[in-house]
């Protein structure tokens, strides 16, 4: 179990969803939040409801000189969280070049912009802690998911490139993959989504993740199987069953 109390933590994408159910999580076990989001009004109206203290840095991931003024605000943390994502679902069939180009530089190149300005001072104190939020359907290519799961799997690949480097370290890195969630993303999405689950839920599976000494975890169990299953199986297997 971490000792949350007075820690300053930067909620990357936390003005709904998953990051706003996790900010009280952690502002009730103590933690000093940074909320970091695109939506400055949300984000204070969040801020509002939270017990503990709470700072309200906007951020728009998508855009370099966003990212570098405000880590120049958030200043040194000791932990990061990064939860920003935009999602469209989105066959090759249906290719939009603005949506799926938007999936890419928040997704990931937006984890990318974030990395760069936490992970030098972490380095340099040699102590910190980053979360990256993953998702079941990066784990391997899905139809109607040509954007966000491509999206989803680089910020997975990068999330292990950085505990491969930083394990042993005094910096922690932990990567949450978690399946559907009801949120106004999902709204968008015309089929069954199995297991969905709220956000409350999906953030306390999150939080207690990162009071673990694991680095990944998926969920719901058992659904998250399903998807690791499918990297084991062979191609011919795998398109005959998932797409």
């Amino acid at each position: 179990m971490r000792d949350w109390a007075g820690k300053r933590y930067w909620l990357v994408g936390a003005s709904e969803g998953l990051g706003a159910a996790l900010a009280g999580i952690m502002s009730r076990s103590g933690a000093h939040l940074i909320l970091s989001a695109r939506s400055t009004d949300r984000l204070e109206a969040l801020a509002v409801d939270l017990p503990g203290p709470t700072e309200v840095v906007p951020v728009d991931v998508s855009d370099d000189a966003s990212v570098k003024a405000a880590a120049e605000q958030v200043g040194e943390i000791d932990g990061m969280v990064f939860l920003a994502g935009v999602y469209w679902p989105m066959a090759a069939q249906n290719w939009d070049y603005l949506q799926a180009n938007a999936m890419a530089d928040i997704n990931f190149t937006g984890l990318m912009r974030v990395l760069g300005v936490t992970v030098p001072q972490m380095v340099a104190r040699d102590a910190g802690h980053i979360v990256v939020t993953g998702s079941l359907s990066g784990y391997r290519g899905l139809p109607g998911a040509v954007g966000y799961a491509a999206s989803k799997a680089g910020t997975m690949v990068l999330a292990e490139g950085l505990y491969a480097d930083l394990r042993g370290t005094g910096i922690d890195v932990q990567l949450a993959n978690p399946g559907f969630i009801r949120t106004r993303l999902t709204e968008k999405n015309d089929f069954t989504m199995p297991a969905i689950m709220e956000p409350e839920r999906a953030a306390q599976i999150m939080f207690d993740h990162m009071n673990s000494d694991h680095f990944q975890r998926a969920f719901p169990v058992p659904f998250a199987w399903l998807f690791r299953l499918g990297q084991l199986l062979p191609d011919w297997l795998y398109f005959r069953l998932f797409a």
